[in-house]
């Protein structure tokens, strides 16, 4: 059998710096190394700093989720200084969080996925000529109308927080804000026009309806809007096939407040739910370009092997949950919480699973977002009294639009000792353990077609691009 050694990279429509190394055995990937070839270092800057600078830097680690940064950071920094947020200054935080995600969502699927099946390669296909008029770069009606909503979506966070990216409105003690009748009545305007664009648009129908799915034969025969145009494309091509994971999937919990998160917190592994234990995570560095031994975050630093010496061949490190690898991200979220039809996907568990799963977030959370906001009271306090930690320890857990975010820190006389982040694609893009056992992306292409003359491979790319990568998140 023919077998060679193939170097894609670097990727477009991806989320900063995508190296992937691929072992090819007679047309099929046998083996991969996926490598974030851009060290950052966010942790080695906040070394030193005063602790609410945090509040200031860690934003700056993404532009599109960095709202997701801020919420996690918050929450450490709480944890730390020993408060509680104020529970309308939660509901607020969710808020904004939840308009961030979405936003992500849709960015996702109409500008990074589905641009791909406008390629020339796919001329001929039925659905062919409909996927280039709707998704082609730069052309596509469909993605004129996304980013025009999306605009109008994110006019809650500029409400809100006051800009977007990097706001400052998320602290420990709840969020910098209070809202009036009047700002509410806005908000609402704002997601009437936003639900209004999805059931328009990309479902082509109420988003209830799409949530009752509740398996693989009702979801199959859905055929409205830019989702049935992708749900015939999944067909057409296997994407069900495509890309399978190992069926783990974890969540930290969605949106928290003072009752519990919204999507709910937890493991799905081995077809069973479980609970989640964040004293099990270990951070393995023995593929990675870092100095040290595996520790959970709490315990561990960020010493980069400037040397970059074998079998180190990535600058991600392989977070692990009680020795394995999880996956993350909206399809985990769904499966987690327990949804029917999300559950069903998590027993396919590839391309199709991952899209469809970030599909039903999408209409969850509109439902989600309007519940939020009809449940704020602008007469309530937002900001419980607190003030910055001088010494302690804390730990935020947030759902970011591409999976679990974590950060650890520990104070120490006002000043940052130490501070930890595990990003959702430093979960699916990890290299391999000392076990020698691949992260989920590097799973999930094994088994990918690799086509003749093909330098990167469509295969790959789709899955690839089904997990959602942010790298720049991933190094930091």
């Amino acid at each position: 059998m023919s077998e060679a050694q193939l170097l894609v990279g670097p990727f477009n429509r991806v989320e900063g710096d995508l190296e992937i190394r691929l072992d090819v055995e007679a047309g099929r990937v046998r083996a991969a190394y996926v490598n974030s070839p851009l060290f950052r270092g966010f942790e080695r800057m906040l070394l030193g700093k005063g602790a609410m600078d945090a509040l200031t830097i860690t934003p700056r680690i993404c532009g599109i989720c960095s709202i997701s940064q801020s919420a996690a950071a918050a929450r450490a920094l709480a944890q730390a200084a020993g408060v509680v947020p104020a529970p309308e200054g939660e509901k607020v935080a969710a808020l904004l969080h939840a308009v961030e995600n979405q936003a992500d969502h849709m960015t996702h699927f109409n500008l990074f996925f589905m641009p791909d099946f406008a390629r020339p390669d796919y001329a001929g296909h039925d659905w062919h000529d409909r996927t280039v008029a709707r998704f082609t770069a730069m052309k596509g009606s469909a993605l004129h109308a996304a980013m025009e909503a999306r605009a109008r979506l994110l006019h809650i966070v500029g409400l809100l927080g006051g800009k977007w990216p990097h706001t400052m409105a998320i602290q420990p003690g709840g969020v910098t804000r209070a809202p009036s009748l009047r700002d509410k009545l806005r908000m609402q305007a704002s997601l009437r026009a936003f639900r209004a664009y999805l059931e328009a648009e990309m479902f082509g129908a109420p988003l209830e309806d799409f949530i009752a799915l509740d398996g693989i034969a009702a979801m199959e025969a859905w055929q409205t809007g830019d989702v049935g145009l992708f749900l015939e494309i999944a067909d057409d091509l296997d994407l069900a096939r495509m890309g399978c994971g190992a069926g783990r999937y974890l969540s930290y919990g969605a949106y928290p407040t003072a009752t519990g998160p919204v999507f709910a917190r937890g493991i799905w592994t081995g077809g069973a739910a479980g609970l989640f234990d964040p004293a099990l995570i270990r951070e393995d560095l023995s593929h990675a370009w870092m100095l040290g031994e595996a520790a959970h975050p709490e315990a561990g630093q960020t010493l980069p092997d400037e040397a970059m010496r074998d079998p180190g061949y990535s600058w991600c490190k392989a977070p692990r949950l009680d020795g394995l690898g999880y996956e993350t991200g909206a399809l985990a979220r769904q499966v987690v919480d327990g949804h029917a039809l999300a559950r069903a996907l998590a027993r396919e568990g590839g391309v199709r699973a991952r899209i469809v799963g970030r599909l039903l977030e999408i209409a969850r959370t509109q439902v989600v977002m309007e519940e939020m906001l009809a449940a704020i009271d602008p007469a309530e306090r937002f900001m419980a009294e607190w003030s910055p930690p001088r010494d302690g320890a804390g730990e935020g857990l947030v759902e970011a639009a591409r999976g679990a975010l974590g950060h650890w820190c520990m104070i120490e006389n006002g000043r940052i000792a130490s501070w930890q982040i595990i990003a959702p694609t430093t979960w699916n893009f990890s290299p391999r353990d000392a076990g020698g056992v691949p992260g989920p992306l590097e799973a999930a292409l094994v088994g990918a077609e690799v086509q003749p003359g093909e330098d990167t491979p469509l295969a790959v790319q789709h899955i690839v691009r089904s997990f959602d990568p942010c790298m720049v998140c991933t190094v930091h």
